[in-house]
């Protein structure tokens, strides 16, 4: 059976509010971080949902647990295959920082495009399994969605079209009656919503994921 799923960007961080890229680096939210995680719960709860998952990372988590606990719903179950792409040496320095260290955009450790949306497809396709037939909330990450939404909806993903806000919502179905199961844009309403005028700005996107 189809499986809905919601994605969700956690909450501001400090390092957000810097511009410093945290990748796997564990920062939690900060009080900004957790009213968008409530906002992101009260657009959610225009909906039913079966259960909340997470990132373990704790940004993450608390997103998810505020917005489970809005739902109604247990905690979130966390999946190490939702963290953040980890972005090696780069981590805890900002885009300037790393435009003058890394010129050439050969930062040492940084996760592949490709391992990341192989790792984010298993582990999705699990929860897919797990919830079946289900709707699910996906607390995680921006360069985790920016990777769901390139590979379900090619040429959407760029800056101007599907920005990755802190608090957005991205909502996807897992269909297993393709011939590979795979994931698709389901495109609720909500989503503009979560990312509509008056939300959160742009400029806390991850200034990494517009580049290699």
């Amino acid at each position: 059976m189809t499986t809905l799923l919601y994605l969700v960007r956690h909450g501001e961080t400090d390092w957000n509010a810097q511009r410093r890229i945290q990748g796997s680096t564990d920062i939690p939210l900060n009080d900004t971080g957790r009213r968008q995680a409530a906002d992101a719960a009260e657009l959610l709860a225009r909906r039913r949902f079966d259960a909340v998952v997470a990132s373990p990372l704790s940004r993450a988590a608390e997103t998810g647990a505020i917005i489970a606990d809005r739902l109604g719903l247990a905690a979130p179950t966390t999946y190490p295959g939702l963290a953040e792409r980890s972005y090696g040496e780069a981590e805890g320095l900002t885009d300037t920082e790393v435009t003058a260290r890394y010129p050439h955009d050969d930062i040492p450790g940084r996760e592949s495009r490709s391992a990341l949306l192989a790792r984010i497809t298993e582990t999705l396709g699990e929860i897919a399994v797990r919830f079946d037939g289900g709707v699910v909330v996906v607390a995680t990450h921006g360069a985790v969605i920016r990777s769901v939404v390139n590979e379900a909806a090619p040429g959407t993903a760029d800056r101007h079209a599907t920005p990755i806000r802190n608090g957005s919502i991205h909502s996807f179905r897992w269909d297993p009656e393709r011939f590979h199961a795979e994931l698709v844009r389901f495109d609720d309403p909500i989503d503009d919503v979560s990312d509509g005028p008056g939300r959160y700005a742009f400029d806390y996107q991850n200034p990494l994921e517009l580049r290699g």
